[in-house]
């Protein structure tokens, strides 16, 4: 893995030269080619999972047991050579348990603060709606301000800092919904879905005897995934675009299918998406396109129907509201420049 930046001509935070946008692009075709090694057939869950990743938000991936929920986590933890831990939320998890505690020791005659598995670059949170909602609310610090507050000291946690859940649908025994304060501070929810039966065919020929994450081997250095994300950081947003990604938020807040629309912090994390995507696909410039690629998975999870709209979908409201933003977004006049007209 080559530690080197590509000179862009404008120079980053740290003074160091910003990597430039086909080096961005090039780093992150190999990280999804090595996912694909472990997930086939899923290139959209693949790659949004590193959208998120280096718009330094937080992955929620939610569907039925079974369907590589954890193995998409652990592919994508591993391609990157960060530091990872994995917690597996049950019904007897305690917030301790997550971001840590305070022990005294017999030898300084103090408390001292044992770090919990939240202290990494890379969180896998496994089924976190099995835990209860009091140790669902020990990451929401950790998720918004990348910090951990215990005995009245802050700990900062090392960046990037991305928590990558699963959960399993609500309908499933021995699962708690998460609350909309939890879900507003994922960047992003996707599902996995059942695979093709090519690709199920292949499954059992290579599983049989192994795993494939055992072969699994980093892409990308911290220093190159660091570098990543600041490249992103300074793709541009044009004025119109930026007005665009408000008027869809808006209109999530108007929409009489909806009593609970996007909040201000959705519209921020839709742009920082979008800046991700067009690294990704090559462009140091948002296009609306992008910001309409990621509107169902970085608005949907937040919204909340109304009753009457529920209807018979009162089971699993996920494909209405997916079909709600979709009809926001073909309603929305989008400026100049996109590839889709009104």
């Amino acid at each position: 893995m080559s530690e080197a930046v590509a000179v862009s001509g404008e120079p980053g935070a740290t003074g160091r030269e910003i990597m430039g946008i086909d080096e961005v692009g090039a780093l992150a075709a190999g990280i999804v080619a090595n996912v694909e090694t472990v997930i086939a057939g899923k290139r959209d869950a693949v790659t949004a999972a590193l959208t998120v990743l280096l718009a330094e938000g937080h992955l929620l991936i939610e569907d039925v047991p079974g369907v590589g929920k954890t193995m998409l986590a652990k592919a994508l933890a591993r391609s990157v050579d960060a530091t990872i831990n994995r917690i597996q939320f049950t019904p007897d998890l305690l917030p301790s348990d997550v971001t840590g505690v305070s022990v005294f020791d017999q030898s300084s005659r103090r408390f001292e603060f044992k770090r919990g598995p939240v202290f990494a670059n890379l969180v896998i949170g496994d089924e976190i709606n099995r835990a209860s909602p009091k140790t669902q609310s020990a990451l929401l610090e950790c998720m918004e301000e990348r910090q951990v507050t215990a005995d009245g000291t802050t700990y900062r946690l090392d960046a990037p800092f991305t928590v990558v859940a699963t959960q399993n649908p609500v309908e499933m025994e021995g699962t708690y919904p998460l609350p909309e304060a939890q879900r507003d501070r994922f960047m992003a929810r996707i599902s996995m879905g059942y695979p093709a039966s090519a690709d199920e065919l292949a499954m059992l020929a290579t599983r049989e005897t192994s795993s494939p994450l055992d072969g699994l081997a980093p892409v990308v250095s911290l220093h190159e995934l660091r570098s990543m994300i600041e490249a992103v950081q300074h793709v541009f947003t044009s004025q119109p675009v930026k007005e665009y990604a408000v008027d869809l938020a808006r209109a999530t807040r108007d929409d009489r299918q909806l009593r609970l629309g996007a909040s201000p912090r959705a519209t921020l994390q839709l742009i920082r998406a979008a800046k991700a995507h067009a690294a990704m696909h090559g462009r140091d410039f948002v296009l609306p396109d992008d910001v309409d690629a990621l509107a169902v998975p970085v608005l949907a999870h937040r919204l909340v129907p109304t009753s009457r709209a529920l209807g018979a979908h009162d089971r699993d409201a996920g494909p209405l509201i997916d079909a709600i933003v979709r009809r926001i977004v073909g309603e929305t006049p989008v400026p100049v420049g996109s590839a889709r007209r009104n």
